[in-house]
């Protein structure tokens, strides 16, 4: 395996910035769209649920439809190479049959497959008080595909490929448009987040703006 310099990784975390206008004229290959899949497809989820589907919306009809409904991507719709939503399942409950598969997956059955799902019981019940409503749950699952969405922001920027996550949309639109497209079932995913790629067009940037180090940082030693 290849390793990358620590200035490499630094080079791209300042190369890295929320793009808003893309150039219209340059599109991302197959090639390096893929290992952007690839990087979310293979990113950490709590309890290693992979509670999220990645829906690639390329189709310029529905990304007109679209524009009404998500005021924070309107800009992009047009030239963005690609747009994705990150899905997250509605339903990650200790005793649902997503979560008692995902843990057989693992290769558990039997007392240990129940110890286990005991053992998530309390944790979703007392620990990080997920139970109380179907919001809640939801909520926990789409704290997982921000792991994912920052892998493949972080990996497009590493390979000179742009991009802006966006929240700014109204999700019951956004839903019901892409539902009407036969695109998921919203009795199991939502929608979490969306992010665009492309390449930036010649426009100056601004200077990147981040706190001090020392005003983020708290060490217990």
């Amino acid at each position: 395996m290849t390793y990358i310099t620590k200035q490499q990784v630094l080079d791209s975390a300042l190369y890295r910035c929320a793009i808003r206008d893309y150039d219209p004229a340059k599109k991302i290959s197959e090639e390096d769209f893929n290992v952007i899949l690839e990087l979310a497809r293979l990113s950490p989820s709590s309890v290693g649920s992979e509670p999220w589907k990645f829906l690639v919306v390329q189709n310029p009809e529905l990304r007109e439809k679209l524009k009404p409904v998500s005021w924070g991507m309107k800009s992009q719709l047009d030239n963005a190479s690609h747009l994705v939503f990150l899905l997250a399942h509605k339903n990650m409950r200790w005793d649902t049959d997503f979560f008692r598969n995902k843990l057989q997956s693992y290769g558990l059955s039997g007392e240990r497959l129940e110890s286990k799902l005991e053992h998530y019981r309390n944790f979703q019940q007392n620990d990080i008080e997920i139970l109380e409503s179907e919001r809640t749950l939801f909520d926990w699952a789409s704290k997982q595909t921000y792991i994912a969405l920052g892998n493949m922001m972080n990996g497009a920027a590493m390979l000179g490929i742009d991009s802006c996550p966006i929240e700014g949309m109204n999700y019951k639109g956004v839903t019901d448009i892409l539902v009407e497209a036969g695109l998921f079932d919203p009795t199991e995913y939502g929608v979490s987040v969306a992010v665009t790629f492309g390449y930036r067009s010649e426009k100056p940037l601004p200077a990147k703006s981040r706190k001090k180090m020392e005003d983020l940082m708290i060490w217990a030693e």
